[in-house]
């Protein structure tokens, strides 16, 4: 654990904790400051009962006083449920700092095992790198960034690093953001309300505005009139009944609008917090500052354009309120005027949605790489070259170990070399492949590595190491493999891909594997590719004394006194020890 990151998640829990105990003060006093509201007109109702003018009067203004604390009350709560956030997240960070992270959204939705290595390099499932890493609040960010992981771009990686460090500079930014987009609840998807207000017909008519002002304002004069005796309470109340009626014509499409407003009304009030938190934030690397140009090119700011449609929605819920529902209805046309505005908003900017959100999405998955990042202050970014080494690493180890215990090992390799990895078994072949993988994976994703130094000459990914049988698509093990294989020589013949193999063809004879492994590696060789193979088969090292672009590294292991020893280095040269059968007399498998 690194003592500074832990020392500053410690502080935020602190300093929040503390917060959330005053906040829970105010919320005390707002609950008793209504309560006694409620009491105080009850008394005046009961003291005033015979004059009906002073009751209306007192209820008015009764309902004005409890509004206002109504509204007042829930900013504290909103503010208690982000204080709240924040603080879940810096306590999860200090867990998974001790690398106690296998309660987390593993992301076992993205497997595919026909990806170029998602399957192979434990991007996603329990124990996972996706699980590590991730921190995203929204589905649409967890999305994105699985799809960073997997979509195998090598295009803009200096771009890529300066906005992951620059998100890494700002924790406290990152949790609020995430902390506001943890508390967004929907039972709609961002792709479903676009898809709504793309295909949403309007149904208000073009006079509600006029008419609805209109008419508010004869309804206020008529009360008025009322309340110092100009007119009968049966006027009053015929005029009533009109708004009533008129309100009621479109009651059905009404209702139809506020039940499905209501579905994405959270979703609308949140994702307005966090773009205004996007617009209120200075961005200096490119990338950053083109999504937050995406929220400003317009006249008016995008968390304005939000927040006024939020209010829309927010007063179209309203409605479910007995008093605003019926009375406010048959005074002032409330649901046809809101829901006039809302449908006039939907023409104006549904276009421009589905970019707002985008920005927003950006931000959740990003935000996980800034993150990881703040939290291995010693990992390093790859230095991009374009020279003829791919690879060149000092000191790598794989990211899901213990930086403390795990040992690290150098690798470097030219473009159109070929390496073959031998050693016994535990010995580290497999987990030097996935560490080189992820290298790759991270690398091009614009993440820091955990690398002395890392020079890099950015390359796809594509692999071989955990091929399944397949019992619905009537398959074996070996034609699956097969299929494999070849997607690795059908995709290396179009583009330049780094290829990782291990153990490849494991569902045949030893015999027709050395021959058949010893051509495969052969034909990649001449096709110009890059990568490593593991293999315990040592013959298939001969291919080294053939082509030049072929060389041999192994991982050792050492039998002394009666002990296996191994020192996870990676060696130039042939594996000369084994140790299976060492293993089964040891474990008493046999004698």
């Amino acid at each position: 654990m690194n003592k500074n990151v832990a020392e500053f998640y410690q502080a935020e829990i602190e300093k929040f904790t503390q917060d959330l105990h005053q906040l829970k003060k105010q919320l005390l006093i707002s609950s008793i400051t209504r309560l006694l509201l409620f009491l105080l007109v009850c008394v005046g109702i009961y003291v005033f009962f015979g004059n009906t003018k002073i009751v209306i009067a007192i209820i008015i203004a009764g309902i004005a006083g409890f509004l206002f604390l109504v509204t007042r009350h829930s900013k504290f709560q909103s503010q208690r449920d982000l204080i709240e956030a924040i603080l879940s997240q810096n306590e999860r960070e200090l867990i998974v700092l001790n690398r106690n992270f296998h309660h987390l959204p593993d992301g076992s939705e993205y497997k595919n095992t026909m990806h170029e290595y998602s399957q192979d390099i434990d991007l996603f499932g329990r124990g996972s790198f996706y699980q590590y890493l991730n921190r995203t609040a929204l589905s649409s960010g967890s999305d994105l960034l699985a799809q960073l992981l997997t979509e195998n771009s090598i295009t803009h990686i200096p771009k890529k690093q300066k906005a992951v460090q620059e998100l890494a500079e700002k924790p406290q930014w990152r949790q609020r953001f995430s902390a506001i987009a943890s508390l967004v609840k929907t039972e709609t998807s961002v792709a479903e309300v676009t898809r709504w207000l793309d295909s949403y017909t309007s149904f208000a008519p073009s006079w509600t505005k006029i008419v609805s002002l209109l008419f508010s304002i004869l309804s206020i004069a008529g009360m008025v009139s009322y309340y110092f005796g100009f007119i009968s309470g049966y006027v009053l109340f015929g005029w009533f009944l009109l708004g009533l009626a008129i309100s009621g014509r479109y009651l059905k499409r009404v209702n139809e609008l506020s039940s499905k407003t209501s579905k994405i009304q959270s979703t609308f009030a949140q994702f307005q917090q966090l773009i205004l938190a996007i617009e209120k934030e200075d961005f200096s690397s490119e990338m950053l500052s083109e999504k937050k140009n995406l929220i400003l090119n317009t006249s008016a700011k995008a968390s304005e354009k939000l927040k006024q449609f939020a209010k829309h929605l927010d007063s179209l819920d309203q409605r479910n309120n007995m008093l605003i529902g019926v009375i406010a209805n048959g005074f002032f046309l409330r649901d046809l005027n809101i829901s006039s505005k809302i449908e006039k908003w939907i023409a104006a900017y549904k276009d421009e949605v589905a970019a707002w959100f985008d920005v927003i999405t950006h931000f959740d998955a990003y935000n996980s790489l800034g993150n990881y990042t703040f939290n291995h202050p010693s990992a390093q970014f790859a230095t991009i070259t374009e020279d003829a080494t791919v690879i060149d690493l000092k000191g790598t180890i794989h990211p899901l170990l213990n930086p403390e215990t795990a040992i690290a090992n150098d690798f470097k390799i030219d473009a159109h070399e070929f390496f073959i990895i031998t050693g016994a078994n535990m010995a580290g072949k497999s987990t030097f492949l996935r560490t080189v993988g992820l290298q790759i994976v991270m690398s091009n994703m614009g993440l820091p590595t955990h690398v002395k130094s890392a020079f890099y000459t950015p390359i796809k990914l594509i692999t071989s190491m955990r091929t399944t049988d397949s019992l619905t698509d009537d398959e074996s093990y070996f034609f699956s493999e097969l299929k494999r294989l070849k997607l690795v020589v059908d995709k290396t013949k179009d583009d330049d891909y780094f290829i990782i193999l291990d153990e490849i063809l494991k569902g045949t004879n030893s015999i027709d594997k050395a021959k058949g492994s010893k051509k495969f590696v052969e034909k990649l060789v001449k096709s110009n590719a890059t990568g490593i193979i593991a293999t315990h088969d040592l013959s298939l090292c001969e291919v080294a004394n053939e082509l030049p672009q072929v060389h041999n590294y192994f991982f050792d292991a050492r039998i002394e006194n009666n002990e296996l020893f191994f020192d996870y280095t990676l060696t130039p040269g042939i594996c000369k020890n084994m140790n299976a059968s060492f293993l089964l007399k040891k474990m008493e498998i046999v004698e």
